[in-house]
């Protein structure tokens, strides 16, 4: 891919991007922003929900005991 046809890329997606209107592009930040995935589970998996689970569940157990 040249440099050329990087630019004209660039161009065309920020021109319909301009284009849409903005209700629209909000919209749509606001659906990505839903479909993403939590920071931790991106990088680490299951094992920060897997921790945060048991950390719960230790602490609910020692609250009851008390």
């Amino acid at each position: 891919m040249s440099t050329n046809d990087y630019v004209r890329f660039v161009t065309q997606q920020f021109v319909s991007y301009m284009d849409a209107p903005k209700e629209d592009r909000k919209q749509q930040k606001q659906q990505r922003r839903a479909e993403k995935e939590p920071f931790l589970n991106k990088w680490f998996g299951v094992m920060p929900l897997s921790a945060t689970l048991f950390y719960r569940n230790v602490k609910n157990k020692r609250k009851k005991s008390s």
